[in-house]
């Protein structure tokens, strides 16, 4: 029987990534429907090589988790223009990525991270956005983290004011309700969502007037709070029907 005291210790790496999503305009500009999109970047080297992940890389000696996620999102990806960042999961199965020459076996924390409709930011070539129905081929684990995280987002609409980081700063309500439909996929309607907002305080008229292609110009209304508050723990966005 072997003794665990002699056993070899194990190397363990400590990753950490962010699934950076933004609500795509570029589709709803032409008539198609706005999109959810997450941001990824194609690897260069083994293994997966030429597979696509989410942005990121090892937590450095000195670092806390949050401060990891930023730093990393501005040296690999360009990306400093976050309106949210948040922890949501951990990722620890041993196998998960393959042992290699500096560790054998490596953990993974995992951010959810939010871009402003209509921000567009200078990115690497090896990185762009994917509308999240449609993801290429992914490394590791990546695909079920990028499920989870807009798994999370969606949860995230129906009781806090986390639309303010996807969102633009003032919009119509027609605006805010194409990147609810976005992330919840499935219809949402304008006027009940008006309602609900306006009641949790969520929104609040800004008094100005949007440009319209015809008919009465929309009013805009913008976020009251630009960080995340809960407004009702037990609220529950529900598909039609």
């Amino acid at each position: 029987m072997s003794d665990a005291s002699t056993a070899p210790l194990q190397r363990v790496a400590h990753e950490v990534l962010s699934a950076v999503f933004r609500v795509g305009t570029a589709g709803a500009a032409t008539g198609g429907a706005a999109g959810l999109e997450i941001l990824l970047w194609q690897r260069a080297m083994a293994p997966d090589q030429g597979a696509w992940s989410l942005p990121g890389g090892l937590l450095g000696a000195r670092e806390d988790l949050p401060t990891s996620a930023r730093r990393l999102l501005a040296e690999k990806v360009d990306l400093t223009e976050v309106a949210h960042l948040e922890q949501f999961a951990e990722f620890s199965d041993p196998h998960r990525v393959p042992a290699g020459d500096h560790a054998d076996r490596t953990l993974a924390s995992v951010f959810l991270g939010l871009v402003r409709s209509g921000t567009d930011p200078r990115l690497p070539e090896d990185t762009t956005w994917h509308r999240v129905e449609a993801l290429p081929t992914m490394a590791f684990d990546h695909a079920t983290m990028v499920h989870r995280a807009r798994a999370r987002l969606a949860k995230r609409l129906s009781y806090s004011n986390i639309g303010f980081a996807l969102a633009p700063r003032e919009f119509p309500v027609s605006l805010l309700r194409d990147v609810y439909v976005a992330v919840l996929g499935y219809p949402v309607d304008s006027t009940n969502l008006l309602r609900i907002l306006s009641r949790r305080s969520v929104i609040t008229a800004t008094g100005r007037t949007g440009h319209a292609t015809r008919g009465r110009p929309p009013a805009l209304y913008r976020f009251t709070d630009s960080y995340l508050r809960i407004t009702d723990e037990f609220a529950t966005l529900r598909p039609p029907g």
